[in-house]
């Protein structure tokens, strides 16, 4: 049976840690909460901005499992399939699949920038280790990921007819998503946004059916997205050049800023970080703190906790 079709907004989850670096899994659990009550279409588990590089397997299938639970019945799970060779990437695919997850996100690595026929092998061989899943490709860019020209992810895709989606961050994302929406085979079902929903406009008018964000103001994107649906162009552009400077923030800080604002709205206790990040200085303290206070109107309260099914 075909999964339904993923749309709006599915943010990221973070990963909270508590004072001495251990995995918070109270803290992740209110945030998967806040996406969820915020009427996230679905949510992401680990990605990137899950700072999946910096946590052990057993550490994700732990989290992984607290996302289904809160999720479940609600909205979709998205896994990431994280790095390593298909094999591992395969099994980090079933063990999620096996919690609740109903698609997974696999990362085009960086050495196939030039050998697409490589990456075609990549995601065929990720395919067979993960069978019956549906697998959203995701076109980051360098350092990142590959950073793919849109023809090349096309072949990607007519190769493999278990890739419903691409994830396109490489810029300018948005003559590639028309690129993808006008070329792609029958069984894709559409391009979703990446870009940390800084383009996010742009690529809803190219006819993206989804955006892939952090989680520091899904409720703010979700809103967004949900006007400009329904057709409030003007109420969407609105929300989005209010909170875009923040995003801009964003973009060099990454999950700093994301569990920064998301502590500041009473989510997370902390915004503690495994990554090696760049710290706020007092310049950038008071100028976050501007922007939150500039769209304070729009941040709901913080959200209730979600209990153990």
């Amino acid at each position: 049976m075909k999964n339904p079709r993923l749309k709006g907004i599915l943010p990221v989850i973070p990963t909270p840690f508590d004072d001495s670096g251990v995995i918070d899994a109270d803290a992740f659990r209110r945030v998967a909460g806040f996406c969820v009550e915020s009427g996230a279409g679905g949510v992401v588990f680990p990605g990137v901005a899950s700072e999946y590089d910096f946590l052990t397997p057993e550490e994700q299938q732990t989290l992984t499992a607290i996302l289904c639970d809160v999720a479940r019945d609600r909205t979709p799970v998205i896994c990431g399939g994280g790095r390593g060779d298909p094999a591992t990437i395969g099994a980090n695919i079933r063990a999620a699949q096996g919690l609740g997850a109903i698609a997974a996100m696999v990362l085009v690595p960086k050495h196939y920038a030039t050998d697409v026929q490589g990456a075609v092998v990549f995601m065929q061989a990720v395919i067979a280790a993960a069978p019956g899943m549906d697998i959203i490709l995701q076109n980051a860019p360098a350092p990142t990921g590959a950073g793919l020209p849109s023809e090349d992810v096309l072949r990607i895709v007519q190769a493999c007819p278990a890739i419903r989606y691409v994830k396109e961050e490489a810029l300018p994302s948005g003559p590639r998503v028309t690129a993808l929406q006008e070329n792609a085979p029958d069984h894709f079902d559409g391009v979703i946004g990446g870009g940390g929903a800084r383009y996010v406009i742009d690529e809803m008018t190219r006819g993206a059916i989804a955006a892939m964000p952090a989680a520091e103001i899904t409720d703010i994107h979700v809103k967004m997205w949900n006007a400009f649906q329904s057709g409030q162009e003007g109420v969407a552009r609105s929300l989005y050049m209010r909170t875009l400077p923040l995003l801009v923030i964003q973009t060099i800080y990454r999950m700093r800023l994301t569990k920064h604002v998301l502590t500041t709205r009473g989510v997370l206790d902390n915004a503690n970080v495994r990554a090696p990040l760049m710290k706020f200085d007092a310049y950038d303290q008071a100028e976050v703190a501007l922007q939150l206070d500039s769209i304070s109107d729009l941040l709901g309260a913080a959200p209730t906790t979600i209990a153990v099914a």
